[in-house]
């Protein structure tokens, strides 16, 4: 039979507390994500690193973003399950790759993509101060097309 005395149950809940502090404080919670997601214009959470995707997903909005020019902070969620739970819970999104452009969760792959092929992504990026590589080749594009 298990019993809880005095001094067992002092060491229980010095645990607990110590477990309660430590979940509030760890990666996944939405003081931390918030604070990783408004520390940079461009934030991505992903499986894996921008240099090495791990999913097709992931792989699919780095291409987006390089095709565009654009720097980002990258946080690889299969390194930490805490935050790879966390941060599904705080955009309320159930996949991964997450995208936060100026603080807003803007969406998944899916939506980066449409939002990349129909030029709202380069409007999205203006609003956050940042001017997309393809606007510059385009308008490039243009005046070369101009002075023929």
């Amino acid at each position: 039979m298990n019993v809880i005395t005095g001094a067992n149950r002092l060491k229980f809940n010095n645990c607990s507390i110590i477990t309660s502090l430590w979940r509030f404080y760890a990666s996944g919670s939405a003081e931390n994500i918030e604070e990783l997601v408004k520390k940079n214009k461009v934030v991505v959470f992903m499986k894996g690193v921008p240099e090495e995707p791990r999913c097709g997903f992931s792989n699919a909005v780095v291409q987006i973003f390089r095709m565009h020019g654009v720097t980002y902070d990258a946080h690889d969620v299969l390194k930490d399950e805490e935050l790879r739970q966390g941060i599904k819970a705080y955009s309320n999104w159930p996949t991964i790759p997450q995208v936060f452009i100026g603080g807003e969760f803007i969406g998944g792959c899916d939506i980066m993509l449409q939002m990349h092929q129909n030029g709202e992504l380069v409007e999205e990026l203006r609003k956050a101060g940042i001017k997309s590589a393809l606007l510059d080749k385009e308008q490039q594009m243009s005046k070369t097309e101009d002075t023929k």
